[in-house]
């Protein structure tokens, strides 16, 4: 072999289509574009327009809503948190939060506030700090020893504050002074 031999093998590279070379190539005159107006033309994109008749995308119907504002929960079922300590990825002496949950995989380090669901029967003490905790799940880790504590959100810290009491319009307005009559 030598190096003037070396070549691609055939068909591995397909020649580009050469257009406006002349009616005979297939793609002349207009190269494939149509006629004439806007999308003959390079770098138009029109969607969704349909001329006088009504768009597709206002024809059909909405449905739903969902809210920008709502808490989005990372999900830990007490089965795979079972799991996930049979397996050596979490201590199970340890409180367990969202970061030792991070950790081992089992939540999303960009979403911290998670929720324990779960029925599964447990055989060893835990102590679960987490934001939200089903009743199903509280019961299996109180009936096996162990302690839940809640862990407020930001957002739900922030809503049950109290807010201090502003001053009342009358209060701000001074009292009229006194006429000595002599």
């Amino acid at each position: 072999m030598k190096l003037n031999e070396i070549a691609d093998r055939p068909g591995s590279r397909k020649r580009a289509m050469r257009v406006g070379r002349g009616q005979a190539s297939g793609k002349g005159k207009t190269a494939g574009r149509g006629h004439k107006g806007q999308k003959s033309r390079s770098g138009v994109a029109l969607r969704g327009r349909e001329g006088g008749q009504m768009p597709i995308h206002m024809r059909l119907p909405k449905r739903g809503f969902r809210n920008p504002f709502a808490q989005r929960y990372s999900i830990v079922d007490l089965a795979r948190l079972n799991a996930a300590i049979d397996a050596g990825k979490i201590d199970g002496a340890a409180p367990i939060t969202s970061e030792v949950l991070s950790g081992a995989g089992l939540i999303r380090s960009n979403r911290p506030i998670w929720r324990l669901l779960g029925k599964t029967k447990l055989e060893r003490a835990l102590k679960v700090c987490a934001n939200h905790v089903s009743a199903g799940a509280r019961a299996s880790i109180e009936a096996a020893g162990g302690s839940v504590e809640i862990k407020e959100d930001g957002k739900a810290a922030a809503a049950k504050e109290p807010k201090r009491p502003e001053e009342s319009k009358e209060s701000k307005k001074p009292e009229p002074e006194e006429s000595k009559e002599s």
